[in-house]
């Protein structure tokens, strides 16, 4: 075999070695990491209300439809563990990332009622997004940083990490820490996790790369 011949083994070998290396960094890559989205369909997931989730583009889509509230919750619950994902807005509805939560019952005007802990997520910077709202009880317990404020990118796809141990929590929106919260008096230590559509209309949310790890 030329030399020529070689060198040109040699850099596909290499161009094919960046490509893998890429699509590894996509996830998470640590041992104990579970994905629990699986980019095809709503397997381990359960729709509460009438709004819209449905898999498209390999990604969850939330959208009003009712004009509700709409929660896609996992069939299983969680205690302490290490969430990340990817979500991007697509309008101006806002939405939310539920921890320790569960479903209590259904209201025909607005749709189910949810109680436990919620990472507050919207579209438009400025909003809070990242801050912990208590549903169901106190409301805000925990806004973001100034600097965390500016974090989000609308209408791009945007990071977001939540490590839940015991009452202590601590989310981080595209790498900026938002909120840091021990809980003095938690309404619950365990329970699903959920995806929010809000009350209202106008949502249209994509999630993505749902990965959580349990310690």
């Amino acid at each position: 075999m030329g030399i020529c011949a070689m060198r040109s083994i040699f850099a596909v070998f290499a161009v094919m070695s960046l490509l893998v290396l890429g699509v590894l960094a996509e996830a998470p890559t640590k041992a104990g990491w579970v994905s629990l989205f699986n980019g095809k369909d709503l397997g381990g997931w359960k729709p509460n209300g009438d709004e819209k989730w449905v898999v498209e583009q390999g990604n969850i889509l939330s959208e009003s439809a009712a004009n509700k509230y709409g929660y896609l919750t996992t069939e299983k619950t969680y205690r302490d563990f290490d969430l990340r994902l990817k979500f991007k807005g697509e309008a101006l509805g806002n939405s939310g990332l539920f921890l320790h939560s569960r479903i209590t019952g259904t209201d025909p005007e607005h749709g189910p009622d949810i109680e436990g802990m919620q990472v507050e997520v919207d579209p438009t910077p400025g909003k809070h997004t990242g801050g912990l709202y208590e549903s169901g009880g106190r409301g805000w317990v925990a806004m973001p940083t100034a600097d965390a404020e500016n974090a989000l990118k609308p209408g791009e796809w945007n990071d977001l990490e939540v490590w839940v141990h015991g009452n202590h929590i601590v989310t981080h929106l595209n790498g900026v820490k938002v909120a840091d919260f021990t809980d003095p008096v938690p309404k619950f230590t365990d329970g699903v996790i959920g995806l929010q559509i809000h009350t209202g209309g106008g949502v249209k949310m994509r999630w993505k790369d749902i990965y959580i790890k349990e310690e």
